[in-house]
């Protein structure tokens, strides 16, 4: 067989697409070639890389990015209990293991049942535990039941809390209610990584508004990420106007903010800006971190 058909095999196996190919060529490769970096051997082929980011590069950038906020806000760096909402298909709980040791437990939780199933076919260690669990969510989940409910995590367990993109696809009843469940499951001194798109200053600052001849105002800024849409009424909860239903991607001013914390108990001590606003940041949305008194 000719070398142009054994590719032109290979594409139909992988349903015509050359990246698919190509990455599962790649993922073979790069592993045998991990040295230091043990963890990023549980990266997922393309297939099952999700939450808006496919690229391998991208995966690996992003759990660099998050186990180093780990290791720094992490008060023993071994034996840890680290609780995972909205875990998908495991980009934190690859970032996790190292902070794991012989002792602690990963618990990934999601209302995804697709995701969770594939992340307890692929992370086999007795480390981790995936919990899919049946609420509903307007853009994510909305055939599954209304119910606000607890989480299946026992009360003053947690040492760390992490949820990557979760709070901006929750609407303000929402985000109040898994904001205070954050604050329940954390031990005393425990602290929570959250991504956020946060409306401060600075993006106020992004978004370039300049008035025409005709004393009206445009925006230079391109929409995607102008969050101008009152998402269900709310004062402090918006979405951009593209967006089908509000859950698809929500951001909360600074009122908001303070409402979460002052509700929950909880502190806000430390906050990295999104690049999302067009200025440098750590990653794309802001990355807030809060502890429990």
């Amino acid at each position: 067989m000719s070398k142009e058909n054994v590719i032109s095999k290979a594409l139909q196996q992988a349903g015509g697409n050359p990246y698919h190919l190509l990455d599962d060529l790649y993922i073979s490769l790069d592993r045998e070639q991990i040295r230091r970096t043990k963890n990023i051997r549980l990266i997922p082929d393309v297939k099952n890389r999700r939450g808006g980011k496919h690229s391998y590069a991208e995966w690996a950038h992003v759990i660099g990015i998050f186990q180093t906020l780990m290791f720094l806000n992490l008060q023993k760096k071994e034996n840890n209990t680290i609780l995972d909402v909205g875990c998908g298909t495991g980009l934190l709980a690859i970032a996790s293991e190292p902070f794991l040791g012989q002792g602690g437990k990963y618990k990934g939780i999601d209302v995804m049942e697709e995701d969770i199933d594939f992340c307890r076919g692929h992370y086999t260690s007795s480390s981790y535990e995936f919990i899919h669990f049946d609420t509903t969510n307007a853009f994510y989940a909305p055939a599954q039941t209304s119910t606000r409910k607890k989480w299946p995590v026992e009360s003053d367990s947690v040492d760390l809390a992490t949820a990557l993109s979760v709070w901006t696809h929750l609407n303000e009843e929402d985000a109040l209610f898994y904001f205070k469940e954050i604050s329940r499951v954390l031990k005393p001194g425990g602290k929570a990584i959250i991504t956020f798109f946060l409306l401060d200053g600075t993006y106020r600052d992004s978004l370039d508004i300049r008035s025409n001849q005709e004393g009206r105002f445009h925006m230079t800024k391109q929409d995607l990420w102008v969050f101008d849409q009152p998402s269900y009424g709310s004062e402090m909860w918006f979405h951009p106007k593209w967006a089908d239903v509000p859950e698809n991607a929500i951001a909360v001013n600074e009122a908001g903010l303070e409402r979460l914390v002052e509700n929950a108990g909880m502190g806000l001590i430390e906050h990295h800006q999104g690049n999302w606003k067009e200025v440098p940041g750590a990653f794309f949305q802001d990355i807030l971190i809060f502890q429990k008194p």
